[in-house]
């Protein structure tokens, strides 16, 4: 069965163009579901059938998966079978029958003004690595960019002069974010006084780790992990609530929901419009608070 797994990676990278990051998500996906079918001593992709995926879906159940994690899990399966079905290698697809779990609908996290405010002032600048991490923080904040098109990001890509940079989104695509000049000065010390310092392998990315290679997402990760805990934040954040901070406080300034959407790189104007709904509870609450009428008696 590994055989199908590797010529699937391959078809992904090779047919489908895919990103380093997307394939890395489908393979622990897939691996995952190899090792549920080893436990369960199926030996071959033709035994899998409705009742095998049911009882995956119940294991994922009682291991306590998100339902976005469950949907993206049975997302990876559905390409994956349907290309076994296109290489001939399984007759019948065991996906047809099986529908992802309900979603709740949960608002996006983000960071208020004086939290956001106060995380980017928490680096220390005046070191090497205290210096790229202020950069990444204010990066992500000041263009809503997702953290594998943020390391991604090469020198070559940034327009100084007209403060955008050309971002390679999902699935390929490319797009335009900008930056102010707060950013745009934190761009140009971390290049000069950082990145010649941690450039030991001349490497064409804006972001390096202290080896010189191009950092990781999880070393991204890393860095707002320890971030949060000097920030004292009544909830845990990850690289991706800067992003739904960014689209939120746009909205709440004024900003159109199609330029958000454009600058989110969003396809569908639905997945950008969740933003309105954290706008309209927040002004829900600044009414409810201020308003001598709407108080509870």
């Amino acid at each position: 069965m590994n055989k199908y797994l590797q010529d699937f990676i391959q078809y992904l990278e090779i047919e489908k163009n895919y990103s380093l990051y997307t394939i890395d998500n489908y393979h622990l996906d897939l691996e995952e579901f190899y090792q549920f079918l080893e436990e369960n001593r199926i030996n071959n992709l033709e035994q899998v059938d409705y009742k095998i995926l049911r009882k995956y879906l119940n294991f994922m159940d009682e291991h306590k998966y998100s339902t976005k994690t469950i949907s993206r899990k049975l997302s990876s399966l559905r390409t994956f079978f349907k290309f076994l079905i296109k290489r001939g290698v399984i007759e019948d697809n065991p996906m047809i029958l099986i529908s992802n779990p309900k979603d709740v609908k949960r608002l996006p996290k983000y960071l208020n003004y004086g939290e956001i405010e106060r995380i980017l002032e928490l680096p220390d600048q005046s070191t090497t690595l205290g210096l790229r991490n202020a950069c990444i923080l204010e990066m992500l904040y000041s263009t809503g960019i997702r953290v594998s098109e943020l390391v991604s990001i090469k020198i070559k890509d940034i327009d100084f002069y007209n403060k955008k940079i050309i971002i390679l989104g999902k699935g390929n695509k490319e797009r335009i974010v900008l930056f102010g000049d707060r950013c745009e000065d934190l761009l140009q010390r971390y290049i000069k006084e950082s990145r010649t310092l941690l450039d030991k392998k001349r490497s064409e990315y804006l972001f390096l780790n202290n080896l010189g290679h191009v950092i990781s997402v999880r070393g991204v990760e890393s860095v707002i992990e320890k971030i949060e805990k000097e920030a004292y934040l009544k909830f845990s954040i990850s690289p991706h609530v800067f992003r739904h901070t960014f689209a939120t406080h746009m909205l709440d300034n004024g900003a159109d929901l199609n330029s958000v959407k454009e600058l989110l790189g969003h396809e569908n104007l639905n997945t950008t419009a969740i933003y309105t709904h954290v706008s309209n509870e927040r002004l829900r609450k600044v009414y409810l608070d201020c308003h001598p009428r709407a108080r509870e008696k």
